[in-house]
């Protein structure tokens, strides 16, 4: 299972960037990776677990802006489609799925 958070975060003003990266720097800190640019994913290992991250996601919200927080099964992540432009991108391998026995 996959958590993706997907967020619009505004940058005008100092205190917006300011934001930005504090919120941007406590993804990673949950163990968070850029997949695109505003949109970053974590594994889980069940539902359980993927609710505790959109927890913790909602927990470090900035003031301003807009986040979105869902989960994606191996499943759905291994159906997603990715279309690139004009210009050859290398792709990214997704991480495997943890298993815990």
């Amino acid at each position: 299972m996959m958590v993706i958070v997907m967020f619009d975060l505004p940058t005008l003003e100092p205190e917006d960037k300011r934001e930005y990266r504090r919120f941007h720097d406590n993804l990673e800190k949950l163990g968070f990776t850029m997949m695109q640019f505003s949109v970053y994913s974590r594994p889980c290992s069940s539902p359980e677990q993927a609710e505790v991250t959109a927890r913790k996601v909602k927990n470090i919200l900035p003031p301003e802006g807009e986040v979105r927080v869902f989960a994606l099964t191996a499943l759905q992540m291994h159906r997603m489609q990715i279309f690139y432009g004009k210009k050859k991108q290398t792709k990214k391998e997704m991480p495997e799925q943890i298993t815990l026995f």
